[in-house]
């Protein structure tokens, strides 16, 4: 019942998702090939590519293929293989299933989409070039649903291979597509700086750093547009242009941090350092483990040094440096905790992964304090690919787990189908033995009649279709002709009444022989067909005897392999884990390790500047005292 449930779903899915379009414009016939889609559009690739790759294996192995459901989807299927496994980074399987669809017999649409997918599999894997022939190999039409991500990864691609003209030609024609807003601005603004034509290129950053959206993904574009055009602006020393494009870097956003700390910069540089305390307290108050904040830290007290707030700077600069010894404790305890293996177990966490912001979850868990140092890193791209690795190989693990034990399940229900079914089988078999042997007495009278009535129509034997009572009356008659009394003693008129009775049943044999063979083939029809139902009852109880056998016999072996496989699986499982939980704890603990040395040199420098905060302020002091003793000396 749940597989039926499933299988409906999967239907009304696969036949309402957009994402669908791509693999049944024609209409889903294959409810297994639907089940492989309902798993794949809710990114379980890993079930997807399983009930994909089985439904494919029994597919090839039909001996009709056109009388199979999954004939009419073969060629989607076979793109989906790869789709799939592009989807779970098998990129290498990936891409020999992707070019297998692109070199065979598929429509212009979907062999377009492959090459789509080749080449932005090519660019993930920093391979640049690959990517561009790819897309080079693209003809004829494309479906509307990808024509855009097309000409953007083209654009990116260009870029990456160093073709900026051309790369800005393709993102200028982009600008207006909505579900691409904001990128394609932003990429044309770097482009054209590539390229040489720095105006134009400020000018789309620019413009693109002004757009109006709700979108959370165009406002962060926007936000780093404003970002990269600010600081290069601060670079140049343009101080107020500076200050116009980082003012307009939203408060909340992901960029926020930098914009504020650069604001801060725009004002000092500029000496005016009360302007400048305004942003860089703000920023000072967040989370100190953002080095933008830890760098504010270090700002805030420095504005007031240049104000000749010595005492002021002195105090900020001593809660910096606090600040700083208790990151740095904090991240040397992290890096112990990273090096025990906390880190991984919460990365493993199955309540934060279903959860798509679980990465930003992560550092709200008090057991995983080096989880809110390493936002940063989790982010990139490196680490992202590091660690799905591991979480697959996690789920993996688990899922041969689960299988050990499916086998320990079928084993128990093999067990229990050989103890109903073998007291059983002793008395079927000798009632089949005698239904059997009855059987072929029986087809081997029909096999007799059938002949005798062939011969008939050639060599007519009207005897041959007497019926019973005509057979009874003439083997009478031919006693009473053989009789001792009929050939001694009998009047003539006896003899000639045995004569006509045998006459008369002559004739009614003879004239009768075209009906009575016409009804004989009638009956043999109708008893063919009798014979042809209990073929069928007895081809139907031969199967389910051999069913019922196979039930239970035959897997021990099946089942050995099984669990050997599954075994060493474990073992690839077991070791790959450790390598790649090893990775990503190295990842951790360099970056930690980077971030406390940056700490170190920001406590260093504290402790410098609070001496020559002190220092200054003693001095302004000692100066400030002198002079009211002059004034005083003076006075008098």
């Amino acid at each position: 019942m749940s597989r039926l449930i499933l299988i409906l779903v999967c239907l009304l899915f696969a036949t309402s998702s957009p994402a669908a379009d791509t693999y049944t414009s024609k209409g889903l016939k294959d409810v297994y090939f639907g089940e492989a889609l309902y798993y794949a559009f809710q990114g379980d690739w890993f079930q997807a590519i399983a009930r994909l790759d089985t439904e494919l294996g029994q597919h090839r192995r039909v001996d009709e293929p056109g009388l199979d459901t999954l004939y009419y989807h073969v060629n989607q299927a076979e793109f989906g293989v790869g789709d799939f496994e592009l989807g779970y980074r098998m990129h290498l399987r990936a891409g020999r299933a992707i070019t297998a669809v692109i070199e065979g017999n598929v429509e212009e649409p979907v062999r377009n989409d492959a090459i789509y997918r080749l080449a932005r599999l090519y660019f993930r894997k920093d391979q640049p070039e690959n990517a561009l022939h790819a897309l080079e190999r693209i003809r004829g039409t494309v479906p509307a649903t990808i024509r855009d991500d097309v000409e953007f990864l083209r654009g990116q691609i260009l870029m990456a291979n160093g073709r900026f003209p051309e790369a800005a030609r393709v993102f200028k024609d982009l600008q207006g597509v909505k579900s691409l807003e904001g990128f394609p601005g932003y990429n044309l603004g770097i482009a054209l700086m590539k390229e040489g034509k720095e105006q134009d290129g400020r000018e789309s950053l620019r413009r693109t750093g002004q757009i109006l959206s709700d979108s959370p993904a165009t406002l962060a574009i926007r936000d780093k547009s404003n970002l990269v055009l600010g600081y290069k602006l601060l670079d140049e020393n343009s101080t107020e242009n500076a200050r116009l494009v980082l003012d307009r870097v939203r408060l909340s956003g992901p960029f926020s941090n930098r914009a504020l700390l650069g604001s801060g910069w725009v004002d000092a540089s500029q000496g005016r350092f009360e302007r400048a305390l305004v942003p860089w307290s703000i920023l000072a108050e967040r989370e100190v483990t953002d080095p933008a904040v830890q760098e504010a830290m270090l700002a805030v007290p420095y504005a007031y040094g240049k104000l000749n707030v010595y005492g002021k700077a002195a105090v900020l600069y001593g809660k910096a440096l606090d600040a700083f010894g208790k990151e740095v404790d904090k991240l040397a305890a992290s890096i112990t905790s990273v090096r025990e293996g906390r880190f991984l177990q919460a990365l493993a966490r199955e309540e934060l992964k279903q959860d798509s912001d679980w990465v930003v979850k992560l550092r709200s868990l008090p057991e995983s304090p080096e989880t809110y140092y390493l936002l940063q890193l989790m982010a990139s791209h490196d680490f992202q690919e590091s660690l799905r690795n591991y979480l697959d190989l996690n789920e993996l693990q688990k899922k041969l787990r689960v299988w050990e034990g499916d086998l320990d399940a079928f084993e128990d229900i093999i067990k229990q189908r050989r103890a109903y079914y073998e007291p059983l089988l002793p008395g079927i078999d000798h009632t089949f033995r005698q239904l059997d042997s009855q059987m072929r007495l029986r087809l081997e009278q029909r096999e007799r009649v059938q002949k005798r009535l062939n011969a008939l129509l050639t060599a007519p034997r009207p005897d041959y279709l007497a019926t019973a009572e005509e057979r009874i009356a003439t083997e009478k008659i031919g006693r009473l002709e053989q009789a001792p009394a009929a050939n001694s003693g009998t009047p003539d008129e006896t003899r000639e009444r045995i004569s006509r009775l045998r006459g008369v049943l002559l004739w009614n044999i003879s004239t009768e022989y075209d009906q009575r063979l016409t009804d004989a083939y009638k009956d043999l029809r109708d008893l063919n067909e009798v014979m042809d139902r209990l073929k069928k009852q007895y081809e139907a109880f031969v199967r389910t005897r051999q069913a019922a056998t196979q039930s239970y016999e035959g897997y021990d072996d099946v089942i050995r392999r099984e669990r050997s496989l599954i075994a060493s699986t474990q073992g690839k499982v077991k070791v790959l884990m450790a390598t790649q939980g090893n990775i990503l704890e190295n990842m951790a603990v360099n970056e930690l390790t980077r971030r406390r040395e940056r700490l170190e040199q920001f406590r260093i420098t504290a402790r410098f500047a609070i001496a020559d905060s002190y220092d200054r302020a003693s001095k302004a002091q000692t100066e400030k005292s002198v002079g009211n003793q002059t004034e005083k000396s003076v006075g008098k």
